[in-house]
């Protein structure tokens, strides 16, 4: 972790998980370890090099482990170290309200795409 000063506790979460893709990849990580395919596979969307690039960050945050079986083909696993299930302890919440205000959030969105396919050119 980069040296600097964090304004509050929310700082500094976000630092560590900051962007899109590193909260999805703990939730897929949380319970068990992965391979990389299967986390290519689960998190969808995201690219190759920026899973390789956050494996690497959420490993030198300490929050997940890699362990390279040395063998041919090549076999890695990455897991969550106790240090990472307590953040994803405390995502969990926020996973939970995701869930809950899915549909509102989902119908939001709907009609805001609606209006924007609806105004007038200029």
């Amino acid at each position: 972790m980069e040296n600097r000063d964090f304004y509050c506790g929310l700082d500094v979460a976000l630092f560590v998980i900051g962007g899109k893709w590193k909260p999805l990849i703990l939730f897929q990580l949380n319970g068990q370890p992965r391979r990389f395919g299967d986390l290519k596979r689960l998190v969808r969307g995201i690219s190759e090099k920026v899973l390789i690039q956050h494996l690497k960050e959420l490993a030198d945050d300490g929050l997940i482990t890699r362990k390279d079986f040395k063998e041919v083909p090549p076999k890695v696993e990455y897991e969550m170290t106790e240090f990472g299930q307590s953040l994803a302890r405390a995502l969990a919440p926020l996973c939970d309200w995701g869930d809950a205000n899915k549909p509102v959030i989902e119908e939001l969105h709907r009609l805001k795409s609606s209006r924007r396919v609806l105004a007038p050119a200029i």
